[in-house]
């Protein structure tokens, strides 16, 4: 799949998925806008993509932040002169609960990053992603269709429920202008999440969780990334509104 010529804009870009896909469209021909909070995490990833001959731009913003975020957009626009895909991958979980009187504050936080931020990207890419019939593709999860108990489990499951839902009516909308919108809703995966969340030590999780996996392993953060690829390529030129699982079978498993 070549993404020669062709700009994508990744956030989250600093760890995990989003530096993973970053990488794997740089390494695909692409011009990448790497958009994180953290300025230390995401020269490290631009230093990777340098190694392939491309010149990352780096833009360091909040995207929970109305006023930060508006410029993700334009700041890539003004640097490459076109946009091609955005990927909306930044994602938190915070912890949150009916029963500890916590759920609506960390319901507003995740909701502003995981489902608002989404939005307003999708929103301003629009006319940009129009004039290129380009595409999107939204990091969402297994969660939106499951329940946890954990104590992040509810503002998380109900963030990525909506942020699927969101793909599905943002792509019937945005096929009249020849924009496709899909999600990719992975399981647990073998990467920092959990610790970047302060839910605990990701390597302790990942291998509990690969323990009662179905297939008894989790995928690597790359693996995710080769289906984003997928969706945002000419390969998936007949795909859209759709929810793409990769969890090892932890969906069926229940």
């Amino acid at each position: 799949m070549s993404f020669n010529s062709k700009v994508v804009l990744v956030t989250g870009a600093s760890s995990g998925i989003g530096a993973a896909t970053a990488l794997l469209f740089a390494k695909e021909g692409a011009d990448v806008a790497l958009v994180a909070r953290n300025a230390a995490k995401l020269a490290v990833v631009a230093k990777q993509i340098e190694a392939l001959d491309k010149k990352p731009l780096i833009i360091q913003a909040d995207i929970s932040n109305e006023t930060e975020v508006s410029t993700v957009v334009s700041k890539t626009v003004d640097h490459f002169g076109k946009l091609d895909v955005l990927v909306n991958n930044a994602g938190i979980a915070v912890e949150g609960s009916i029963l500890n009187g916590n759920a609506l504050d960390a319901y507003d936080k995740v909701m502003k990053l995981n489902v608002r931020a989404a939005i307003q990207l999708t929103t301003l890419a629009a006319p940009f992603l129009a004039k290129t019939k380009g595409n999107i593709v939204n990091v969402s999860s297994i969660a939106s269709t499951l329940t946890s108990k954990s104590p992040t489990g509810l503002p998380y499951c109900v963030s990525k429920a909506a942020l699927d839902h969101f793909t599905r009516c943002s792509a019937l909308e945005l096929a009249s202008i020849g924009i496709r919108v899909n999600s990719v809703n992975p399981g647990p995966v073998d990467n920092e999440f959990a610790t970047n969340n302060n839910q605990g030590d990701s390597r302790v999780i990942t291998q509990e969780c690969a323990k009662i996996s179905p297939l008894g392993f989790l995928p690597k953060s790359e693996e995710i990334a080769h289906v984003i690829l997928f969706l945002a390529s000419e390969k998936a030129r007949s795909v859209t509104g759709s929810n793409y699982v990769i969890d090892n079978g932890f969906l069926f498993k229940g």
